[in-house]
């Protein structure tokens, strides 16, 4: 059955009150668990307050006693920016607390500011970090001996001070055994990542500001990946992200994606700026009034955004591209003075969308299976 789920990363106006972003955050969580989403996804960055999120745990610790069934992931956690075994006790501890609300999201780290921060700048540095960080957190978790871990870019040991009798030198352990699941992030079309993750049977998270063209290539290089490590791989582990806006007329839709100083320009404006800067631009370089008719033009694309009607047959259409999937994951964006379109979209998506996407990428896979 297809699944609804909110990811954060979240972004915010750089200059609107903090309190009042993390209540609005929260509350999108809260509706969303009583509307029987499955899951909600949060970013964690550090340099940046547009993206004003630093812990994710934190975060969504908050929330723990104010849901009942909905699941928390780390969207994602950059690994190399925290030693491993910080990590590997803030996500078993958040597991323990949640008795298993857990999904683990990790990375390499996706903002360049942050990259500068914590000295990370080199790409092939941060993408290998990752993978030993993960192996790392897995060895503390798997372990119940003195640990003594030595990698290319992880070393650290407790021998000399390992008392498991006493707990000195132990590690607390996940609720989910033998760990909670792991996901990683998709962007790029016939991505390592993707096969990588494939290999390693972890969730794929498909980003929403990626092109439907992309993305497709996203699963069957996924698939490439299990059936090289003997895993079979199941449509219904993938994750597909998008931004969703259901509006009153087509009129109002189009006047949202044509603002200048809108929600959607100002999203694109705030990604495009750091994809550029991590790409090598200089600062000085980047005109900000031509980077917001560019932003446009890309929320016109990757925006699915009309009426309910409208919705639905954009998202069929993104269904036909990209292929069918298991969960649907809708962007928490910044209300932007749009707070009734937003409740309503949450609302409208969850008893009237979904089950129609639902019996469509049914009767899709039916059509596969027969070919």
């Amino acid at each position: 059955m297809l699944k609804l789920g909110i990811f954060m990363m979240p972004i915010h106006p750089a200059n609107k009150n903090l309190v009042d972003c993390l209540e609005e955050d929260r509350n999108l969580v809260i509706k969303a668990d009583k509307l029987n989403y499955s899951e909600a996804w949060m970013g964690e960055h550090y340099s940046s307050s547009g993206e004003p999120v630093p812990s994710p745990f934190i975060f969504n610790a908050s929330l723990i006693s104010e849901t009942k069934q909905i699941k928390f992931g780390t969207g994602v956690i950059s690994l190399p920016q925290q030693h491993p075994a910080i990590l590997a006790g803030h996500a078993a501890l958040f597991d323990n607390l949640s008795k298993g609300r857990f999904l683990f999201g990790v990375g390499a780290g996706g903002l360049v500011s942050d990259w500068e921060l914590f000295d990370n700048l080199d790409g092939k540095t941060r993408a290998l970090t990752m993978l030993d960080s993960i192996d790392a957190i897995l060895s503390i978790w798997n372990s119940n001996e003195a640990l003594n871990y030595k990698s290319d870019f992880i070393n650290f040991k407790v021998e000399n001070n390992y008392i498991p009798e006493l707990g000195i030198g132990t590690f607390i352990k996940p609720f989910q055994k033998p760990h909670p699941p792991i996901a990683v992030s998709l962007k790029n079309a016939n991505s390592m990542t993707a096969k990588f993750a494939g290999k390693k049977g972890w969730i794929p998270i498909s980003g929403n500001f990626v092109p439907a063209e992309d993305i497709a290539t996203h699963w069957p290089t996924y698939l490439e990946g299990a059936r090289e490590s003997g895993k079979k791989g199941d449509y219904d582990s993938w994750r597909v992200g998008r931004s969703v806006l259901i509006t009153e007329t087509s009129q109002q839709a189009n006047e949202i994606l044509n603002d200048p100083e809108g929600i959607f320009t100002d999203y694109f404006l705030y990604l495009n700026t750091v994809g550029k800067l991590a790409s090598g631009i200089s600062k000085n370089e980047i005109n900000i009034e031509e980077e917001k008719q560019a932003s446009i033009l890309k929320a016109k694309d990757l925006i699915i955004i009309g009426t309910e009607k409208e919705v639905l047959d954009k998202l069929i259409n993104f269904i036909d591209i990209v292929g069918p999937f298991g969960t649907l994951l809708l962007t928490g964006h910044d209300h932007y003075g749009w707070k009734e379109l937003w409740s309503n979209t949450l609302l409208q998506m969850s008893e009237n969308i979904r089950p129609k996407l639902d019996n469509y990428i049914k009767n899709l896979k039916t059509l596969q299976a027969a070919e």
